[in-house]
């Protein structure tokens, strides 16, 4: 995969994670579905330790390291720096062999499946986001942090519900 395509799915990322974050009730980070289930600021410290073990594949290594902490604005904010240390990675050039498809297959996919779990976790909370025409959104590699361009369609309902054909007439 090319590092332009990768640093696209990094921005992707960032858009999609800056929407379900953004304006989040206060009460979201610590809302709980579940007694097993994890909380949306565990959630978010994963995806930051998430982006530090792709930094560290982005330069040839392979270390875990569970770093998060229980502060909302903490973890998001730590999410959206390791996010843009990755893309930098990704900027300077040549990724060692294998790297671009772990990165994808860990903690890309990984923190793209965490993203839905918040989405969901945010219309169970009472705070919904809208959904959106993502393949129209305006994603551009480099812009990684959490302010991201307005969304170009979004829509109310539920986009693969079956529509009822209009009246003849």
């Amino acid at each position: 995969m090319s590092l332009i395509m990768l640093r696209h799915l990094v921005a992707t990322l960032a858009y999609r994670a800056a929407k379900v974050l953004r304006d989040a009730p206060a009460d979201f980070a610590t809302f709980q579905v579940a007694v097993a289930a994890r909380r949306p600021v565990q959630i978010v410290a994963h995806m930051a330790d998430l982006m530090s073990w792709g930094v560290t594949l982005a330069n040839g290594e392979y270390v875990w390291k569970a770093e998060g902490g229980e502060d909302w604005n903490t973890e998001v904010g730590r999410f959206f720096d390791r996010l843009g240390a990755l893309d930098a990675a990704l900027d300077r050039g040549a990724l060692p062999e294998g790297a671009g498809e772990k990165l994808i297959q860990g903690p890309l996919a990984d923190a793209l499946t965490h993203v839905g779990q918040l989405a969901l976790l945010r219309g169970a909370a009472g705070a919904p986001i809208r959904p959106e025409s993502y393949a129209r959104a305006d994603i551009a590699a480099g812009r990684v942090g959490m302010t991201q361009s307005a969304p170009l369609k979004e829509f109310d309902g539920d986009a693969s519900a079956p529509r009822k054909p209009k009246p003849q007439g």
